[in-house]
């Protein structure tokens, strides 16, 4: 059984994002970059699968320039077999690479790899657009268990049962394999990847596959404006009684 885990590129989550002057995107000047935390955690799973037999394989993939080979080796010293990186010069980040462009180039793999599951992150953390483990299930024509936070696969490896949180609690489902699942922040804690691992991932094979290759273009389709930073969040004020309240906010707020 062999399992597909696309990764991403992404700013650390521990960086606080910078605006370009021009307001044109994202400073990516001097940012720390690591692995998207979500797919960290399909990864972790992924390998916890190898780890008790239910898997034969990992193989981890990501889109975008030489930079991403590093994220591609986070994710062979954490478990993973071997890596694929799709070439480009588009940046991936906010206006780049978009997911419908990223679910086309993951299908053509899966054509090419045939792996019985594909396990992603549910969102990247810079873009969150939540999009292309849904867009891959519908382009494969495959069953899709979206923001899984438990995950099990049967005996006969024909089949998975995910369960799910929602707001009126969890929600468990069946599905038939090959299929797509996204993962949550509570499906598992991923490992860190020790000093021998991280140099085993070293000679793990990491191949280069053009998107000509795969049939694939990464036109952008959508076109961002412009790139702002919140409001910055005013003080809170006291008031003397009920009646203030309510003047604030009829008359400044307008919420009443």
């Amino acid at each position: 059984m062999k399992i597909l885990v696309p990764v991403k590129r992404a700013i650390d989550y521990n960086v606080k994002v910078r605006v370009k002057a021009d307001e044109s995107g994202v400073d990516l000047a001097n940012v720390k970059m690591s692995i998207n935390p979500f797919d960290e955690i399909a990864v972790e799973e992924a390998v916890r699968l190898v780890e008790k037999g239910v898997a034969s394989e990992v193989v981890v993939v990501s889109i975008g320039p030489a930079q991403v080979q590093e994220t591609l080796r986070t994710a062979l010293a954490m478990g993973a077999d071997r890596a694929i990186r799709v070439q480009t010069d588009v940046p991936t980040d906010l206006g780049g690479v978009e997911p419908l462009a990223v679910a086309k180039c993951l299908k053509a793999l899966c054509d090419k790899e045939q792996p019985s599951l594909v396990i992603m992150g549910k969102q990247s953390i810079d873009d969150d657009s939540n999009q292309t483990g849904q867009m891959l299930a519908a382009l494969l024509g495959w069953p899709q268990a979206t923001f899984a936070s438990e995950l099990s696969i049967s005996a006969t490896k024909d089949s998975a049962e995910v369960t799910r949180e929602i707001d009126g609690g969890l929600e468990t489902l069946a599905v038939k394999l090959p299929a797509v699942v996204t993962t949550d922040l509570r499906l598992n804690e991923p490992r860190y990847a020790s000093l021998p691992n991280i140099m085993k991932a070293k000679k793990k094979p990491l191949d280069d596959v053009s998107a000509e290759e795969l049939g694939v273009e990464f036109k952008p389709r959508l076109k961002v404006l412009k790139v702002t930073t919140p409001p910055t969040r005013q003080s809170g004020i006291k008031v003397d009684s009920v009646d203030a309240l309510i003047d604030k906010l009829r008359n400044e707020a307008k919420v009443i």
